[in-house]
Parts: structure tokens; sequence; C-alpha cells
């Protein structure tokens, strides 16, 4: 079969588009046609080394996090789901043309959602739940500051924090006001703009996806054992602080993972998808992700 393989640490170019053995499922295990993935942070911090230190890869390795496809093989005691299955995860080595996953990585892909919406979804999804809904642990009422909010992790806890009767304040960059508007957060604000900062009354807590200078802005602004849950590591600012520190990786869980993409079928929030490219094509869309910008870069099969 065809895979994107990582040949070495460093740039693009260590990127290569060829064949690696074909795969088959094992006990409990369910093999996936990938239709459409995605490319996330995880993956270019992988691929340049910058992760290597308590996860460090085996070349040739295959990277990518999200899989939305059909499945086409099943292991022994696979019950939960069939040949034909269109399904999405949160999975690894998903840049290949076949992925074999665990059943229970594994949702079923709501009517409504191409395979490319579906790819956009798990990694970010979940984080983004996770962050609210294991790291900050909200009560209804409660204030919470989500910065990067019109990222995808951001925009998914935006949403779960109001769920969850949240006072949501979504922090963007100025120039992102206008989009974050149809959040649905109770307020937003840019945190380019440190007067809109010092204007800010105690937070209950804070979602953080954006880290440096931000985050060493915001933390005294969180009331005397608050909450600062974050995707990046615990920042030293928050060192000698009465504050509960949460780092929150993404976990598998494919009955979450299925309830938030019916949610965004249903339009009840959205990620959006800057643009497509072909599997083979990661050299081009690789080094347009490193970049950052709204949307996520779907690779296709």
């Amino acid at each position: 079969m065809k895979a994107v393989l990582v040949r070495g640490y460093g740039d693009v170019n260590q990127l290569f588009y060829g064949d690696t053995p074909d795969l088959k499922p094992g006990p409990g295990e369910v093999l996936v046609r990938m239709s459409a993935t995605s490319i996330n942070p995880i993956d270019w911090k992988l691929r340049r080394g910058e992760l290597k230190a308590f996860m460090p890869l085996q070349f040739p390795a295959i990277l990518g996090r999200d899989l939305a496809g059909e499945v086409v093989g099943l292991g022994d005691g696979v019950k939960t789901r069939k040949i034909g299955d269109r399904v999405l995860g949160l999975v690894n080595h998903a840049y290949a043309e076949y992925v074999l996953c665990k059943a229970d990585e594994l949702a079923l892909i709501p009517s409504g959602l191409s395979f490319e919406q579906a790819a956009a979804l798990p990694l970010v999804v979940l984080t983004g739940a996770q962050l609210i809904e294991k790291g900050i642990r909200p009560r209804s009422g409660e204030t919470i500051l989500i910065t990067g909010a019109v990222g995808g992790v951001g925009r998914t806890a935006v949403h779960v924090a109001r769920q969850h009767g949240a006072h949501v304040i979504a922090g963007v960059r100025s120039s992102q006001k206008k989009e974050a508007e149809a959040l649905g957060a109770d307020r937003i604000l840019a945190l380019d703009n440190q007067s809109e900062i010092a204007s800010l009354k105690e937070l209950d807590a804070v979602a953080d996806t954006v880290g440096h200078e931000v985050i060493v802005s915001l933390i005294p602004h969180i009331k005397k054992n608050g909450v600062l849950a974050t995707v990046l590591g615990k920042p030293e600012a928050a060192n000698g602080r009465d504050l509960r520190v949460v780092e929150i990786w993404a976990q598998p869980d494919s009955s979450r993972l299925e309830k938030l993409a019916h949610e965004v079928a249903a339009g009840k929030f959205s990620i959006p998808i800057r643009r497509e490219f072909k599997l083979s094509d990661i050299r081009y869309a690789d080094p347009m992700a490193e970049k950052g910008g709204i949307g996520k870069i779907i690779l296709v099969a």
C-alpha cells in the first residue's frame, strides 16, 4: 500500500510518498481504507524532532492522527463495527491508504458529513472537549476565558463550555474579532490589546491553546485556586501561583467523538477547512499547515 513515510527528523524533504507493507487486522482490530485525514501541529512537530525526548519516532515512520474512511477488514472478536461502515477516529499512522485501528477508537460518521469534513474533527474536537470537561470541569455560571478561540480546539472548547452553562470569553486576535462573533461566546476579547486584558474581572478558569506571552498576561486574572487547563504544558508563569494547572493531551473517546460529530453535522458548531490536497502532495500541504491560519488542511487518498 501507499503511505507518507518520514525518513528522519527535519524539514518536509524527510517526507516521502511510497510503498509500505500491506496490513491485516488482528484480534480486536479494524482495517479502514482511508478516504481523508488532516494535518495537526503534532504531525509537523514530530517530523521536526521537537517531541523526540518523550515521543521518539522509529524510522521510517507514518504520521497522522485523524482518520475518516470505510471499514474494509475486521479482526477476530470485533462486534461493534461491520464492513462498509463509514467511520472516523483519533488513531495513529493515518497518512496511509489503509489504517489499522482498535475497534473502540472508531465512531460512525453521521449522515450529512463528508469524509473530508469528518477528517477535520477527531484530534481538535476531542482536545477541545477534554480541555473543558477533564481540565476545567466547569460549574454553571463560572467565567472561562478560552484563548485561540477561532482555532479548531478553541471553537470546540467554546461550544462545550457553553453546553456546561459557563460564561464564555472568546480570546482572539483583534483581526479575528468579526469571525469570532459566530462562536456564540458571551464576550470577545482581543488578546493582543493590553487595555482589554486589563479590563478583565476575575476569571474562574482559562483554557489555553496559545501559550507564550498571552498566557503570561492572563494568569494574574485567574482567581485564587482557579484553573488553568492547557494543551501546551505548564507555563513557568504559573509557578508559585495558587492555581490548579491541568495539562491536556487528547485521548481517544469514540462515544464523545460521535456525539461531537453529530453536533457539527447539525450545525451547532463547525471546524472550518482551509484547503484539500492529495496525500501524495504532502510536501506542499505540510508547509501550509506549519504557517498556521484558520481552517484545517485536509489530505485525501
